[in-house]
């Protein structure tokens, strides 16, 4: 299927690794030019070195900070000259609950994994409106089924939930589609680490896979990115204000039947 993204510039925060690397991979194949927001300098050199100059580039930065995200913006606007899509990925599940957090914790999470979706996309704003540019954010299945001691996590993530229908309303006049996709476990370098807590960490993932419905495996990277490549695309024109689950049916379908 041509997704019609030759040229297109998008940028993508927390691009360096993990499900971003997998999208902006992802944006390249299909011909488009990712441009990285994200503040791991050495996995960024590392994703750009896989890729010619004339491929992707980088903006290294903190998004936590409202006035990094204007720079950035601003980056964007003085080298590329437009912004054709935006994809809000960067965010860190920072375990800030209730009883091991404090009130500055808290706000703390939601500045690095709600004020920043909402900084990106409101000085990204005017760029998007003159090319009509979709946004794709990523929550997370937390946002839906809760974990357990991540409060600030879960809030933010449950906040994209919100703001995507809001901006989806805003935007109509503006003809920019704003979509979600949400994972959940999804095998990334970051999960693979937070399994080596556990004392038999191959057992371990045995053990989530099996609560998995579908072939009771992980989604993989590709497959969120997949979907969120599509919903940046002309293919999916009418697609707007949802909230799409690529989780092998994790989040919804009756635990009864793993």
């Amino acid at each position: 299927m041509q997704l019609n993204l030759t040229d297109k510039i998008i940028a993508v925060s927390g691009g360096a690794k993990g499900i971003g690397a997998a999208i902006c991979s992802t944006l390249i194949e299909e011909g488009a030019f990712p441009v990285i927001l994200d503040k791991d300098q050495m996995a960024t050199h590392q994703f750009l070195a896989r890729y010619k100059p004339s491929q992707s580039a980088a903006y290294i930065t903190d998004l936590s900070e409202p006035e990094n995200c204007r720079l950035a913006v601003k980056y964007i606007q003085s080298q590329y000259g437009k912004l054709d899509g935006l994809v809000n990925n960067a965010g860190v599940n920072d375990g800030i609950g209730l009883d091991n957090g404090t009130p500055a914790k808290f706000m703390e999470s939601i500045q690095r994994n709600l004020l920043q979706v909402y900084s990106l996309t409101h000085f990204s704003l005017p760029l998007l409106k003159e090319s009509r540019g979709p946004i794709v954010n990523i929550s997370s299945k937390t946002a839906i089924t809760g974990q357990g001691n991540t409060s600030g996590y879960v809030a933010s993530k449950g906040g994209i939930l919100g703001l995507t229908r809001e901006w989806a309303v805003d935007l109509l006049q503006s003809k920019i589609r704003v979509n979600t996709v949400v994972p959940a476990e999804v095998f990334t370098p970051l999960y693979e680490q937070w399994l080596k807590q556990f004392s038999d960490p191959v057992e371990k993932k045995k053990e989530i896979e099996k609560q998995i419905p579908l072939e009771n495996r992980m989604t993989t990277p590709q497959e969120i990115a997949d979907m969120v490549v599509f919903l940046l695309s002309s293919r999916s024109s009418h697609t707007t204000g949802q909230i799409i689950f690529v989780d092998g049916g994790y989040t919804h379908l009756d635990r009864a039947i793993t």
